[in-house]
């Protein structure tokens, strides 16, 4: 049973990280002056993805460098977002 719990509040952690990064990826999206379709579709994504993104969908580490390159900002950035919700990815 302690592992099934440990399982839960891996989970839960994880969906709490997605969230974080989802929020924080939004208001970047926001201040950035594009609209969803276009930031969505300079990152290669549909709309409904970056959506989900933004509601706590954790991405593929591959999709960092094209979400950066549509929001136009560095790397580097979105790297560092990534990395403060590491928690997101184990």
């Amino acid at each position: 049973m302690e592992g099934h719990a440990q399982k839960n509040a891996h989970g839960a952690s994880r969906e709490s990280w997605g969230r974080i990064f989802g929020a924080c990826i939004g208001k970047i999206w926001q201040a950035s002056g594009r609209s969803l379709d276009r930031v969505a579709r300079l990152s290669g994504m549909e709309a409904s993805e970056w959506m989900s993104i933004e509601a706590g969908f954790v991405p593929d580490p591959s999709q960092l460098q094209p979400m950066s390159d549509a929001l136009g900002i560095r790397c580097d950035r979105i790297l560092m977002l990534a990395g403060l919700c590491l928690g997101t990815w184990e």
